[in-house]
């Protein structure tokens, strides 16, 4: 990049990408934000685009922020996030309480913990509130070396910024593929220069070049805009024969830099040695190691002939080096046993700041040392308390290498790999559980690496040696005592037997451990295990139970242990009340991982209970937040659900994309609860499409105990569906063995969801001289909880009655059916009810689309909290975003619905639930 004489600066072959970057700043200042990675090899000009950004948006009126990835600073808990909110920290009043604490405690200055979404919706009010005023450019160098959770508050950030005047520039070096990949955001790859911008870059640093060096140094640069800069200082004026040969373009830019710093003075080099070692500590703690390596007092003004020299730089008053190969060039030139002196004595000037010290100490150790492996501990732990699980985890990794006791060593490994699992990290929790060795832990040690191997490394879920693990460690840390480490193991044990839907007396053995660890009979973790592992033997006896409870709603886990129970027994209407408080229990503290299942639950659960505008909005956000924080599986289970629900509204098309990606999944092998509800989907959209033989050949698998789609309890749920199918394609006969079976395991285990699903296939597929007391048998069921069937059976009623003459007695159960197919949003099933209704003589108008169904998911959950009274910023807390897209979302919403305000809300809501929207 050139400065010209009157200000403006040029940089040769990046007109792309200068104009990508100012079609960002633009959209920023119109009010819709966005952000943008910039991708690299190092010297390709990534920092001169962040540069450029910065000028653009200062001369633009924009207020810009910045952080600096550095590679002593990304072991500390928020460290970059710290440094880019700096300016902003003096006034946090326009933060809610709870986000000014949450805040706070991310920084250490306050004692509570909190989670990484709360965190990252603090930043976002926090910014948002200061670009309200003047817009905003976050800037960020070296974001791969930002520690974890900055990176992932700013991932957070960066994609809520549609209707924020802020924008954001991360760079991120070429070679580091996975940081801020597959997040959504957009992506700049910066390539090399073509040669005509080379030699143009050449021309305006070196001009006097003799023509076979110019050639020689533009095929080495290969469009490298640093090197074409730095290469022609290597050379002397005499030719290309000082140029070093073989040695990769970093090399050779680093030779370059050492170059030039081994010429500096020598307490300059002192100070830029220490500098080189960590570009974050104070200044006075700078030149006590820099005193310490030159062997005399070295000022401030030492650090001058850096600057002059190119190789520090003063950037919005920090002081860091011109690009990051100088660093690493100068880091390598010092001698190892400098190195070892700094790092020693900036531990040492830094007593305040015990994190960053228990870094410097473990960089100048040599060898097990106890008490520096005990400093990084009690950092991971401070890291912990802040929520910084994934500085934790690097500090856990670093002291086990530092300590001499075997035990301890795979005690911190056992750790780290715990606090990886929970961040979804595979990759790194399965290299801390390998350099662990189980027989130096105890019995409660090697339990909890069985609990994280069964996370991170399930295998096979139908492998029952897994099972007998899991009991067998449960019985033996029971037995030491630890009675909550055995209900997980046998947590863990139960959810693989129902996940994959194993024989009764394999879920008996998980049974057999959980009656001797003392629960309770109403214990909702008991209750949950006992479903979940033998449902077949002791779902009746639980479904017995759960109306009797008066559970404590409080406790969010054992919401969410009752909710699962209930749903996998088929008892939807109690499932979802329990889910339902689980639900919001988990987004009020902020856990999304977990909200992100539950979420999953309740979407399919109510699909089933006819509340199908929040089971768009459950499973959208479910899957959303599940692919935000890593947790791929079940970004897989809430598209089966998806599928599911596009069936049922006659979507036949993504109905079978969904279900199709869903099976293809690697994740679902042997999942069965998964792949029976793709497959399910892909039975009721072939009945949608007409396809009825397609759907009976597609239905019957999931009856089938030898095929991967079957499960022993949702294959029952798909009786409506197999019935509607048999009969279409004239195929009753080959049903009868499945209808008989499921009569069979009704009669000792009454699920709901079983017997209502059962009662619809008997009618339907009754001999005509049956069918009437059939259908009365299924329609004086209590039905009020479950519109979906209800509206089924209304449409089966009529249409047999029409069938059999009675045509005016056939118009009342269709027109029901009808309108509350309408209300479900269920066009094929509604188009059938039309059908029938033409052919009994009466016609009815089309279906007209509910103002409802055009919001977005997300406006959706906007107006159902909006109606409940709570304000935007209450809003935003609940669905984590900011309190102006909650105001984005319902100046749309209120359009859509026909509304002028917020009051009418709840009335128009009602009316979409009813259909009359």
């Amino acid at each position: 990049m050139i400065e010209l004489a009157d200000g403006r600066h040029i940089m040769h072959g990046r007109d792309a990408e200068l104009a990508a970057v100012e079609r960002l700043l633009a959209g920023a200042r119109a009010g819709q934000g966005a952000a943008l990675v910039v991708r690299g090899h190092a010297g390709i000009g990534k920092t001169m685009l962040l540069a450029a950004a910065r000028r653009a948006a200062v001369e633009a009126g924009m207020v810009v922020l910045t952080t600096n990835g550095a590679e002593a600073e990304a072991a500390l808990p928020f460290a970059g996030l710290h440094q880019l909110l700096a300016p902003l920290l003096d006034n946090l009043r326009a933060l809610t309480p709870r986000l000014q604490r949450t805040l706070r405690g991310a920084f250490g200055q306050e004692d509570t913990r909190p989670d990484l979404f709360t965190v990252g919706l603090a930043v976002l009010e926090l910014l948002g509130d200061r670009a309200a005023s003047t817009p905003l450019l976050i800037l960020a160098e070296d974001a791969h070396w930002l520690d974890p959770e900055t990176l992932d508050v700013l991932v957070f950030v960066a994609r809520r910024l549609t209707v924020e005047p802020i924008a954001a520039v991360m760079a991120v070096r070429a070679q580091h593929t996975g940081v801020l990949a597959g997040t959504g955001l957009g992506q700049l790859h910066v390539e090399e220069l073509d040669d005509d911008a080379a030699r143009r870059v050449l021309a305006d640093h070196a001009p006097g070049l003799a023509p076979g060096l110019r050639e020689r140094i533009l095929a080495e640069a290969a469009g490298n805009p640093l090197a074409l800069v730095e290469l022609p200082r290597l050379v002397t004026s005499g030719g290309a024969e000082d140029l070093p040969e073989l040695l990769p373009l970093s090399e050779r830019l680093e030779t370059a830099f050492a170059d030039r710093f081994a010429q500096l003075p020598a307490p300059t080099r002192a100070v830029v040695a220490a500098f080189s070692a960590d570009t974050g500590c104070p200044l006075p703690a700078l030149l006590a190691a820099a005193r310490a390596l030159a062997g005399e007092q070295v000022a401030a003004e030492a650090i001058q002939p850096a600057i002059d020299a190119g190789l520090l730089q003063i950037q919005a008053r920090r002081l860091r080096f011109r690009h990051p190969l100088v660093r690493s060039a100068v880091y390598r030139t010092v001698s190892d046993f400098a190195r070892l002196t700094i790092h020693s004595v900036l531990a040492d000037a830094l007593p305040d700041d015990p994190d960053r010290r228990a870094w410097h100490r473990s960089a100048a150790t040599l060898g097990p040392d106890e008490e520096v492996s005990g400093e990084l501990e009690a950092a991971a732990d401070r890291a912990l308390e802040r929520g910084a699980l994934g500085v934790a985890v690097t500090g856990l990794d670093r002291a086990s290498e530092l300590t001499g006791d075997p035990g301890r060593c795979s005690s911190l490994l056992l750790r780290a790999a715990e606090l990886a699992s929970q961040l979804h990290d595979r990759r790194v929790a399965v290299r801390l559980l390998a350099k662990a060795d189980p027989a130096q832990g105890d019995v409660a040690d090697r339990a909890r690496l069985a609990l994280v191997g069964d996370i991170v490394e399930p295998g096979d879920v139908r492998d029952a040696r897994r099972i007998d693990l899991l009991c067998d460690l449960a019985l033996e840390v029971h037995a030491g005592g630890d009675t909550a480490l055995a209900a997980m193991l046998c947590w863990r044990a139960a959810s693989r037997c129902w996940w994959a839907s194993l024989p009764s007396d394999v879920g008996g053995r998980v049974t057999a451990v959980l009656g001797k660890l003392g629960f309770a009979a109403d214990e909702p973790a008991a209750l949950a295990i006992a479903a979940y592992a033998q449902s077949d033997v002791l779902g009746a006896g639980v479904l017995r139970l759960l109306p009797t409870l008066v559970p404590d709603r409080s406790d969010t886990d054992g919401m969410r242990f009752l909710g699962g129970a209930a749903l996998i027994l088929g008892d939807f209407v109690t499932a979802s009340s329990f889910m339902g408080t689980a639900a919001a229990g988990y987004r009020a503290q902020g856990r999304a991982a977990l909200l992100a299942r539950t979420l999953s639950s309740t979407g399919f659960v109510r699909l089933w209970l006819g509340r199908w505008p929040a089971v768009r909005a459950d499973l959208e956000e479910a899957e959303a937040l599940a692919e935000e924080t890593g947790d791929h599986f079940w970004v897989v289970a809430a598209r089966a659900s998806q599928a599911l629900h596009e069936a049922m509204c006659g979507h036949h098309e993504a109905a079978f994309r969904l279900a199709a990606d869903v099976l293809a999944s690697p994740l679902v092998v042997g999942v069965r609860f998964a792949a029976e509800a793709a497959q399910h989907a892909r039975g009721v959209a072939a009945n949608a499409a007409g396809r009825h033989d397609e759907a009976l050949d597609i239905l019957v698998r999931v009856f089938d105990p030898a095929d991967g789609t079957y499960h022993l309890d949702m294959s029952g749920w798909a009786l409506p569906d197999l019935a509607d199918a048999a009969v279409r394609s004239g195929r009753q006969h080959e049903v009868q063995d499945i209808m008989a079976r499921a009569r069979e395991r009704a009669a000792r285990f009454p699920s709901p969801a079983l017997l209502h699903c059962l009662a619809y296939a008997a009618a339907v597929l009754a001999p005509e001289r049956e069918a009437g007391d059939a259908f009365r048998d299924a329609l004086a069921m209590d039905l009020s909880e479950w519109p979906v069937h209800r509206a089924r059976l209304q449409l089966a009623y009529g249409a047999w009655l029409r069938r059999g003459k009675r045509i005016l007695e056939s118009r009342a159960p269709l027109r029901a059916a009808r309108d509350g197919f309408d209300a479900l949003g269920a066009a094929a099933w509604g188009r059938l009810a039309r059908e029938e209704l033409r052919a009994a003589g009466e016609e009815s108008t089309g279906r007209a689309v509910p103002s409802g169904e055009q919001l977005t998911a997300q406006e959706l959950q906007t107006a159902m909290l909006a109606a409940a009274g709570l304000s935007n910023r209450e809003i935003g807390q609940r669905l984590f975003v900011s309190h102006r897209t909650v105001s984005s979302h319902l100046y749309r919403i209120f359009p859509k619905l026909g509304i002028t305000g917020r009051a009418q809300l709840r009335g128009a809501l009602d009316a979409l639930q009813h259909g009359t929207g």
